[in-house]
């Protein structure tokens, strides 16, 4: 049985990712930006806070909605999910 990754490990393939993530050959699409942007807020800042914007924030909304499906994942498998999501993203 394969041991879990370190903390350090994981943090560290975390942040090459999200270097990497802005150097994708094309730009993804907007449901793939909102899993980036979702995965990545939960890894570093944990479960959404604040209210939801209103009004015609639609991006802010979006952004919101998204990051707030995640409430309860734990750091790591936030930073395992950003992961996975960019390796996909740079192999297309």
């Amino acid at each position: 049985m394969a041991a879990a990754p370190k903390k350090d490990d994981l943090r560290a393939r975390f942040e090459a990712a999200a270097a990497a993530a802005k150097g994708t050959r094309k730009r993804p699409d907007n449901p793939t930006l909102l899993k980036l942007y979702s995965y990545y807020k939960q890894a570093t800042d944990g479960d959404v806070k604040g209210d939801r914007p209103g009004g015609f924030d639609f991006v802010g909304g979006a952004k919101h909605d998204a990051w707030s499906k995640l409430k309860g994942m734990s750091a790591a498998d936030a930073m395992t999910h950003y992961i996975k999501q960019v390796e996909k993203l740079n192999r297309e």
